[in-house]
């Protein structure tokens, strides 16, 4: 009864001393891009991501290291903590929609795209987004970590497609933190509210669906993946994240510093005298060049642990699909009223919406 028990509340535990972390460790104020609705004033905001994930591995490994909590734990309670997430999840949604006014959308809208815009605690100390995406993050690598723990405990090796997948996805999650700053000016902070979608996806789907071909392979043995193949994953992974992390950098670059060339590439741009569009660079190969990044690295992901057969692994890429192209029609919408003319000169000079020559 007491494993049960203690797994289903594990993932508060970690939750609530990841975020003690993130409040006590010292952090650097930077100034977003989104603009408080109420004021006017863009926001502020405070960021430790970083430190906060170091800290973690860190204490992670010396409870494994003293014996106190095995180093596969969150492995071997996988289901009890998924139920505990999920349940935290919900009734975090639930405490961030329900007390404040509707948006003028059906309840159960509001509920699932949320209604505060962006929630600030403690005098800004706290943001909801920068809080949630950093306990998913945090999360995701120690789950990463103990599933391949146990996959080490239970063969005595290491399978080289288990060690390139833990690395794709901690590559991933240290990628996000050591770039918090950039991605304060991503669609999720300027166009997205908290609700179930962020707070539940944040806690409960981000870092324990994410791993899905770590949880469907940790119990299977190598099954001899040829390393030029597992390089050639590699090699696609890294592809996905220079359209993504390229792109993103080349926004966050052109959104500060208008001027500044970013890896040689002079920045181009149309405006209407108020507001600027970039045309060339990553931007101008297609609308969403980065989502198509998202596309490439999650494939990688769901190849490298040798096991294409099992539908598992696939549900991962399945997921960015089904979650970005119905994002990119809406961003779309977003553009074209808020750009007006500007966003027709865009579409006309950059004509596909992600895929180059495709789509």
């Amino acid at each position: 009864m007491m494993t049960p028990l203690l797994g289903f509340f594990s993932p508060l535990i970690l939750y609530a001393v990841i975020t003690v972390l993130h409040y006590f460790l010292p952090g650097s104020r930077v100034t977003g891009y989104v603009r408080n609705s109420k004021t006017g004033e863009v926001l502020n905001y405070r960021l430790n991501g970083i430190l906060v994930l170091f800290f973690s591995i860190v204490l992670w490994f010396l409870l494994g290291y003293l014996g106190w909590v095995p180093y596969d734990w969150l492995y071997e309670i996988r289901w009890y903590g998924l139920a505990g997430a999920f349940t935290f999840g919900l009734l975090f949604s639930l405490f961030i929609v329900l007390p404040y006014p509707a948006t003028g959308r059906s309840w159960f809208a509001d509920l699932y795209f949320g209604r505060l815009e962006n929630p600030q605690f403690q005098n800004g100390r706290i943001d909801a987004k920068i809080w949630l995406y950093m306990i998913g993050a945090v999360m995701l690598q120690l789950n990463v970590l103990s599933f391949t723990a146990h996959h080490y405990l239970v063969f005595g090796k290491l399978s080289p497609g288990i060690i390139v997948c833990a690395a794709m996805l901690t590559f991933f999650v240290w990628d996000y933190l050591l770039f918090e700053k950039v991605h304060l000016y991503t669609y999720d902070f300027f166009a997205e509210r908290v609700g179930v979608k962020l707070g539940w996806g944040c806690l409960t789907f981000y870092p324990y669906f994410y791993l899905i071909a770590l949880w469907a392979t940790a119990n299977l043995p190598d099954p001899g993946t040829p390393g030029w193949l597992l390089f050639s994953f590699v090699f696609l992974f890294l592809a996905g994240w220079t359209l993504s992390r390229g792109a993103n950098m080349q926004k966050y670059f052109f959104k500060t510093r208008s001027k500044k060339t970013f890896l040689g590439i002079k920045p181009e741009s149309i405006s209407d005298g108020n507001m600027a569009l970039l045309v060339n660079g990553f931007w101008g190969i297609s609308r969403h060049i980065n989502y198509m990044g998202e596309f490439l690295m999650a494939g990688a992901i769901a190849l490298s642990v040798g096991y294409p057969g099992i539908i598992w692994v696939w549900l991962y890429p399945v997921y960015y699909i089904l979650l970005l192209l119905p994002r990119q029609i809406h961003d779309n919408k977003r553009c074209a009223s808020k750009y007006g003319h500007l966003w027709n000169k865009y579409t006309e000079k950059v004509k596909y919406r992600i895929i180059p020559f495709l789509y």
